[in-house]
């Protein structure tokens, strides 16, 4: 999830959040309204909601930044890697880390000789 879906989630939470509690305002019994405690607690529950989407969002910053970190760290190294034969099969292949790219979406690939591969197909590294 990139930093503008975030902010759209987030702000969708604060907007269905609101629109549920003027709701339950509107609709509570006038004899029998909301208690105080229970709209606090609720309160409390949205800020929680909202304090671990920005954890999930900084997290998933973390791990594209180490995730970039480590493939870039591959660069002149050989690798091992499943990789699609000339005959359309999947094998195990090896070779050097020319280049690291990220594409459009943000997705890490390994040129290694004529193979492009994600870094989730690297099976080991040697020096």
């Amino acid at each position: 999830m990139d930093s503008s879906s975030a902010i759209n989630a987030a702000s969708s939470i604060q907007t269905d959040y609101m629109k549920l509690l003027v709701a339950q305002l509107q609709n509570q019994n006038p004899l029998e309204p909301m208690d105080n405690n229970e709209m606090a607690s609720q309160l409390a529950m949205f800020s929680q909601l909202e304090q671990l989407e920005s954890m999930n969002t900084n997290f998933a910053k973390v791990l594209t930044t180490v995730e970039r970190t480590y493939a870039h760290s591959l660069i002149g190294r050989n690798i091992e890697f499943i990789g699609e034969t000339e005959i359309g099969t999947r094998d195990i292949m090896s070779g050097v880390v020319e280049q690291v790219y990220n594409n459009v979406d943000g997705e890490i690939f390994l040129v290694v000789g004529n193979h492009v591969i994600g870094l989730e197909d690297v099976t080991s590294v040697k020096n």
